[in-house]
Formats: C-alpha cells, sequence, structure tokens
C-alpha cells in the first residue's frame, strides 16, 4: 500500500512545509539521509498550543503536539524526495519536551511520534530515539522534534 493511502486511512495530510524561523534550512541530505531541523508542532505558521507539559498541556496534548511535529518533519523530508514511499527507513528521532521541573514522563509525549510513524510506515518506521526534557523552546512550543531517514 502506498504511503499515501495510509495517510488518508489515517485521516492525515502531510502539510505545508513550515518556514524557517531563523537561519537554518528545514532539511539536508547527505547521500541517502535526510535530516530535518527541529520541528515544532506548527499548523498553518502558528502553534495550535503554547507552555509547559504538566502544567499548561496534559501528556496526552503534548503527544498530539508530537504527532505535528512528525507530520511537519514528514513535510521537510519531501523537500527531497517526490514520495514517502521514498522512504527506506526512519532511522532517529530526537525529541524536545519543555516541562515542568516535575515532569518526568517525555518518553511518553515521544511515544506520541514513535507510534505515529509505526502506524504509518510499518518496520520502516521504527526508529532509534531520544526524548529529553528543556526548560523551554522557541516560540513557547512544548515539543520539538528531529528526525533521519534513510531514502532510495
Amino acid at each position: 500500500m502506498l504511503i499515501q493511502d495510509t495517510l488518508k486511512q489515517l485521516g492525515l495530510e502531510i502539510p505545508p512545509v513550515p518556514a524557517a524561523l531563523a537561519a537554518y534550512i528545514p532539511s539536508k541530505r547527505s547521500g541517502n539521509l535526510i535530516f530535518t531541523s527541529g520541528q515544532l508542532p506548527l499548523v498553518s505558521g502558528k502553534l495550535r498550543k503554547t507552555g509547559k507539559v504538566g502544567k499548561d498541556l496534559s501528556l496526552e496534548e503534548a503527544k498530539e503536539e508530537a504527532k505535528q511535529c512528525v507530520l511537519n518533519a514528514l513535510a521537510a523530508l519531501l523537500l527531497h524526495i517526490d514520495s514517502l514511499d521514498k522512504i527506506k527507513s526512519i532511522v532517529k528521532l530526537g525529541v524536545f519536551v519543555a516541562g515542568t521541573p516535575e515532569f518526568t514522563e517525555q518518553h511518553l509525549v515521544a511515544n506520541g511520534a514513535s507510534e505515529l510513524l509505526a502506524a504509518i510506515f510499518g518496520e520502516k518506521g521504527k526508529h532509534a530515539r531520544f526524548a529529553i526534557g528543556v526548560s523551554s523552546l522557541p516560540l513557547d512550543a512544548s515539543v520539538e522534534l528531529e528526525m533521519v531517514a534513510e531514502v532510495e
């Protein structure tokens, strides 16, 4: 099944690539690897929610924000390939979670992203990952995600 068909079944669309907020590009290809810059959960250029997980956002809300980061990262990959079907493997995710000092479930926020990639790509979506807590992120975002993908 084509990835586009899978996305439709999941009720998802790949958005336009979010504009860079500073002096960087959304993604860079090196050989068969594409590295994305950190992707925020932007929708139409704006954050849906802002603040800290554990105070302003619940764990479930943060997982949804991580999913939006994935969609934005996939859009950034498409700057270098003509179809998501060219992805051989999602190699690694890095997930940054802005939370309260007491919030220690960054790994569960990151599961929102990891589970979505598994739903979209199956075995090709399994990846190495880190999830860390930070005191703040650009624009007061709750989650930021970077991705490395191997492509044909």
